[in-house]
């Protein structure tokens, strides 16, 4: 990927930037500027919670070119609070199995290296729900 691509695309890669229609009050994912719901001009920007659940989800074992140290790996479809879905690699599980309605969250982390140049390219992926109770974290339920 070039830079200025990765650089156009930051906002939406580190902060789950979209859009939100002012017509029908849609939330859009990717940023498209036409409302996919109503058809009309959306580019109100809109900042995610970055909070959502897995409504369905695959494991990779073998990955496309670049991804190959990270395999075997989860990738999840994933339902955003908001309504929008993407896709996205999931993270941080440990040991936890991987269940349908699973509540996430964003994280931001490395997602590979490009070509021989060496850029590291960082986006957003998705891990369980950390719940934070007096002084003690622990992992959500669905």
């Amino acid at each position: 990927m070039e830079v200025s691509r990765h650089w156009r695309l930051r906002q939406q890669r580190y902060s789950l930037i979209g859009e939100e229609c002012p017509h029908c009050e849609s939330k859009i994912f990717p940023p498209r500027d036409i409302c996919p719901d109503c058809g009309a001009e959306a580019k109100t920007e809109y900042k995610f919670s970055g909070k959502g659940e897995v409504f369905s989800f695959t494991t990779v074992q073998n990955p496309p070119a670049g991804f190959e140290s990270q395999a075997p790996y989860v990738v999840a479809l994933v339902r955003l609070d908001e309504g929008p879905m993407l896709t996205a690699q999931l993270t941080d599980l440990g040991s936890e199995p991987v269940e349908i309605g699973m509540p996430v969250e964003m994280v931001t982390r490395r997602l590979r290296e490009d070509g021989d140049r060496g850029i590291l390219v960082y986006g957003y992926k998705f891990r369980p729900l950390l719940q934070r109770t007096e002084g003690a974290i622990v992992r959500e339920r669905g």
